[in-house]
Formats: structure tokens, C-alpha cells, sequence
């Protein structure tokens, strides 16, 4: 098993099982003295930590477990201990389980950490591993702290302050930030009415991922309720979408801009899937891009002294605060910067120039040729290729990049240019050649 752009993942049960989470627990265990422990509101959640603090407790670590919290208040309570483990799968479907691993910082373990990890749980199931396992005498009582949400809440709220009250609709997914976001913003001063604020690991008011399609709910009560802006949350609140005044979902690529104009003095982190918005909005600020993952985004942030890093698929990294995907802060930052003006959020978005963008995906089954695929793309008229993450085709006047999920087997398109026309006939024609090649490597006749 091995680590995706975002933790490790899949389905409960199948690809995920409390035999791997006690792997992990003994991976991350050894050599690490503490290690606090925290889940999202998903079905198998509580399975996988067992068996992972099971992991913990064997090689000696004392364990503290803080329940049912969203991602980035785990990652806030990992700065008391030596790492912090959370069991989410984030956004994925309800059948989906994982886990992401949290340094003090609240970065994600980076790329060296994880390969570590892979190789403790690798293909012999960590048999080959040589394990200092603790004696009975030496194991250590499981601790609960109840705490850590209210002091997540307490730390926002010292870092937060409006100049004015709204009214913010938000729709928590039925996800962990519950019991984290209404709280927080009715803490802040605001009127808050909520949306799918119970926790259920089934999901029933919608799909954990905040998309356009799943948030018609968010964006009716906006404007039932003459509201000033909407938030959305993920399965574990890493994420942040917004919707404007008008009751439109606001595209995370102009959110990261507006993002970046107040938070980015010099440097700013993108992954290579960002729209060029953010280059023509902040000209003065240097641009960098990495793969796609929020560890990396962290990851290069930390080695740049970048100012800010986000991804446009709602997550927002504030290092002054942490190097968390902090989707509980930028809830409130996004409300405090709002509150400072006359003007509504739509009168903030509507001056930045528009591109057309489309992004999807295509599914499939067992190995994919990833060579073929970039063999076929490079054939297309393009003025330069990047394969930082995938591969990238830039166009006079269009760019497109095509690269695997680093959580489900999909493969993802982003086409972004000028025209409507212009992204439909490079989308259609980039998603043919890509289904070929998914399609030949099916076909047993092909091989």
C-alpha cells in the first residue's frame, strides 16, 4: 500500500483493513514517543483506529485519543506529540477509508517519511521488519482528551476578528467540521444557519466532496435567507468551498486568488493544475507550481518561504497558522476579510478576468499505461510539455493537464483557455486519446 496525494485511502474492508492500520500504527510507532489519535464521522473510521493505536501501544508510544474531529483540529493537537494520525478519507465516498499522518507542524509527513512508512508495511506486510515490541510492563494506558476541538476553536478565535456582523449558510456535509465551523462562526459574531450539520457516516444530505452539482441546497438557503455568503466543508474539513451573495458556488480558483491578494506578499504555492487567473491577478508575486497533494504544496512552502499555498481543489494552507489544509480557519479568514468591506463577496470576484475551464475525469480498471498515455499526448500541437505531475501541454492560448488521482483510479483532466469553444474541442479531443489508451489496456486481445 502506498501513499497517495493525500494519506493513504481506499475502500474499507478491502483496500484498507484494521491488518494495514495496525502496520501503520507500528510504523509510525516506532521510534516516536506520543502520538495523538483522531477520526472523521465515517462507518469504518473507529475500526481502523483501534487496530492502528493497537499498532502504537505494541511498540511502547503512549496514545491519546481526541474522538471525532475534522482534520485540521487533529493536526492543530498534533503540536503537543511527536506525530498525529487521522482516519478520514476526506472526500471520497462513503465506502472509503484512510488514513493521513501530521507532523507538528501540522504538515503531512512529507515524501521521505512516507517512503519509510511504505517500506515498514511494504509487500511482506512488515514481516521482514525487525520490530522493538514492548514488554507487558512497558505498555501504556490509552489516554482521551476531549479537549482538542474547543481549544482549535479557541486558537481561531484569537486569530479572528470581524468588523461586522453576517449572515453565513453552512453546509458541513454531515461531515466533522459539525461540530467545529457553526460554533466557531456564531463564536466570531456571526448569524449562522446551518446545513447538514449532524454527523452521519453515511453522508445522507449529500457527497462529502463540495462540488457545484452537490451544493443546490447551500445555494437555495443563501438566497432564502438573504444571506452574505455560504460555506461547505469535505468529509473531514480540510477543504473549504465557498458561495457568493448571489447564491453561485464561487470557483476555488478565484477563491485562491482572492486568497493570495490578501495573504501573499512575495511567494505563492499552486500545484500545476491552477488556473493562469492566479499569474494575470497577482503579477508581482512569484507563481510556483508543484504536483498535485497538499504535502507537496507544504512541502515546497516550507523550502521557498513561500507566504501562502492552496490547491484549487478547496484547500488552503496559511503557514503562519500551519501547514495544515486549514479548512476550518479559512472558513473564518474568508468571513473576517469580508466583514472589512462595504462591498458584497460577489462585487469582490466579478473584476477578475474570466477563463473558460473544464475539469473531469475518466475511471479505470487495473494497471494503466501511463507511458502510452503520455506517448499519445505528445503527439498534439502544444508549445511546451511539463511532467512535473503528469503531463502539462501549454497552447498559445489554452493549457491542459492530464495526470493520475492520487486517491481513486481515475484519470483527471483540467483544460483551461480563452474561449468556451476553444476548452470543449482540446477537452473532447484530450479525452479521446486518453480513452483509447484505457481502452486498449483493457483489451486482453491488446496484450
Amino acid at each position: 500500500m502506498k501513499f497517495g496525494s493525500s494519506g493513504i485511502r481506499g475502500i474499507a474492508n478491502q483496500a484498507v483493513t484494521s491488518e494495514l492500520a495496525l502496520l501503520i500504527g507500528r510504523g509510525v510507532g516506532t521510534g516516536r514517543g506520543t502520538v495523538v489519535v483522531g477520526h472523521d464521522t465515517r462507518r469504518a473510521a473507529e475500526m481502523i483506529e483501534y487496530a492502528a493505536i493497537s499498532g502504537l501501544l505494541s511498540v511502547g508510544c503512549r496514545v491519546t485519543r481526541v474522538g471525532m474531529v475534522a482534520t485540521p483540529t487533529l493536526a492543530y493537537a498534533a503540536r503537543d506529540y511527536d506525530c498525529g494520525i487521522m482516519v478520514t478519507a476526506s472526500h471520497n465516498p462513503p465506502e472509503y477509508i484512510g488514513v493521513k499522518l501530521f507532523n507538528p507542524d501540522g504538515m503531512a509527513f512529507d515524501s521521505k517519511q512516507q517512503k519509510t512508512i511504505e517500506r515498514l508495511i511494504g509487500e511482506t506486510g512488515g514481516a521482514d521488519i525487525k520490530h522493538t515490541f514492548a514488554s507487558w510492563d512497558r505498555m501504556h494506558p490509552v489516554r482521551t482528551d476531549g479537549n482538542a476541538v474547543s481549544n482549535h476553536i479557541s486558537w481561531i478565535l484569537a486569530s479572528v476578528k470581524i468588523e461586522k456582523r453576517l449572515r453565513v449558510v453552512v453546509d458541513c456535509g454531515c461531515g466533522a467540521a459539525s461540530l467545529t465551523t457553526p460554533y466557531l462562526l456564531r463564536a466570531m459574531g456571526c448569524d449562522v444557519v446551518t446545513l447538514n450539520s449532524q454527523p452521519d457516516g453515511f453522508f445522507p444530505g449529500r457527497n462529502p466532496e463540495p462540488k457545484s452539482e452537490t451544493l443546490t441546497a447551500l445555494q437555495s438557503v443563501i438566497l432564502s435567507t438573504n444571506a452574505d455568503l455560504g460555506i461547505a466543508h469535505d468529509g473531514d474539513a480540510d477543504r473549504m468551498v465557498a458561495v457568493d451573495d448571489r447564491g453561485e458556488v464561487v470557483s476555488n480558483d478565484k477563491l485562491l486568488a482572492f486568497f493570495g491578494m490578501h495573504e501573499a506578499r512575495k511567494k505563492m504555492v499552486v500545484p500545476v493544475d491552477t488556473s493562469m487567473l492566479i499569474d494575470a491577478v497577482l503579477p508581482d508575486i512569484e507563481i510556483i507550481r508543484t504536483r498535485v497533494g497538499d504535502v507537496f504544496i507544504a512541502e515546497e512552502m516550507k523550502r521557498s518561504g513561500a507566504d501562502f499555498g492552496g490547491e484549487p481543489s478547496g484547500t488552503w494552507i496559511f503557514p503562519r497558522i500551519s501547514y495544515c489544509p486549514e479548512g476550518i480557519y479559512s472558513a473564518a479568514r474568508l468571513v473576517e476579510l469580508l466583514s472589512r468591506e462595504d462591498a458584497r463577496f460577489s462585487e469582490h470576484l466579478s473584476p477578475m478576468p474570466g477563463y473558460e475551464i473544464k475539469r473531469g475525469s475518466i475511471a479505470y480498471r487495473g494497471d494503466l499505461d501511463g507511458g502510452r498515455i503520455e506517448e499519445e499526448l505528445r503527439t498534439l500541437p502544444s508549445s511546451d510539455i511539463s511532467t512535473i505531475d503528469g503531463i502539462r501541454l501549454g497552447f498559445d492560448d489554452a493549457w491542459a493537464l492530464v495526470r493520475a488521482s492520487g486517491t481513486e483510479p481515475l484519470i483527471r483532466i483540467t483544460v483551461e483557455g480563452a474561449t468556451g469553444d476553444a476548452v470543449e474541442k482540446l477537452y473532447r479531443e484530450i479525452q479521446k486519446s486518453v480513452k483509447g489508451v484505457i481502452d486498449e489496456s483493457s483489451d486482453p486481445r491488446s496484450r
